[in-house]
């Protein structure tokens, strides 16, 4: 593993980190909009996201889907940087709809706070948001505390969620309709709480801890494998592997704190170190 070297700064707060067609796809939440960083670290801006953008993904035919947080929607992006709903997800989303992962078959897992997190209301158990291709919206699992950044292995066959406010990593079986079901806890982490995540082609999880500032590198059962610091007084928030070897890591993390995270104040960046264990299945 090689050392870290910036890749984009002048940011407010990255999320939601997707490596798609040789770019770095990703959302500011406090500049309200989705992003796209080529080779170089040069930015496009794509679209203007109101109510605040969360998860980010892509349809098997390319066309980028986010989440709008507190409108509860799911857009897909059109190619010139409008929107078009692709389905309503305000009938299970509570407090603010969050990250997203979209599958090969174009089926759309998002997940929600469950409470009103930014309103500082106490915590309550979540659920995962199902989407199938044409829109239609179901729960797929439930009990889950702060679901956040979401993987799918390689053989689609495992689904990983990162429950940030139980510290820990949950893994369900998927079914070829795309229903969870055998949930079991992955990896429990300790003082680590998981934001975003992805896989590697190793079978272990990268992921951005905000509150210990470290992006942690994972095993199936909890072994810390590596951790890299996101630098002084930032928030570890969300990682992806990518680059045209996939081996390239990219790290997003937050200068802010508890106290002004909520109020939208907050420094972001964009780190990239390169590692031996190549990116593996989604996102």
């Amino acid at each position: 593993m090689s050392g870290v070297a910036n890749f984009v700064s002048g940011l407010r707060f990255p999320e939601a980190p997707r490596w798609h067609q040789d770019a770095l796809w990703f959302v500011d939440y406090f500049q309200n909009a989705v992003f796209r960083a080529d080779a170089a670290g040069k930015l496009t801006r794509i679209a203007e996201i109101a109510g605040t953008p969360g998860g980010l993904g892509f349809l098997p035919d390319g066309t980028p889907l986010v989440v709008s947080q507190r409108e509860f929607m799911l857009y897909a992006i059109r190619p010139d940087g409008t929107l078009a709903r692709h389905a309503d997800l305000s009938t299970y989303a509570r407090g603010a709809a969050n990250e997203l992962l979209v599958d090969h078959q174009g089926r759309a897992y998002v997940g929600h706070h469950g409470f009103d997190f930014f309103g500082k209301a106490a915590p309550q158990p979540s659920s995962l948001i199902l989407v199938d291709e044409a829109g239609k919206v179901e729960e797929a699992a439930d009990g889950l505390v702060f679901p956040n950044g979401t993987a799918l292995t390689a053989d689609g066959r495992t689904l990983i969620v990162a429950e940030s406010f139980a510290n820990r990593l949950t893994a369900f079986d998927v079914a070829d309709d795309g229903r969870l079901s055998r949930k079991r806890e992955w990896a429990a982490l300790g003082d680590h709480t998981p934001d975003g995540i992805c896989l590697d082609e190793s079978g272990a999880v990268w992921l951005g801890s905000p509150v210990t500032g470290l992006f942690v590198r994972v095993a199936e059962g909890g072994m810390v494998l590596d951790t890299i610091e996101a630098g002084s007084g930032r928030w570890a928030v969300a990682c992806a592997l990518g680059g045209p070897d996939a081996r390239t890591l990219y790290c997003l993390s937050a200068e802010t704190t508890p106290e002004t995270m909520p109020q939208g104040r907050s420094k972001g960046f964009i780190d990239t170190v390169r590692v031996e264990a190549a990116g593996a299945g989604l996102p």
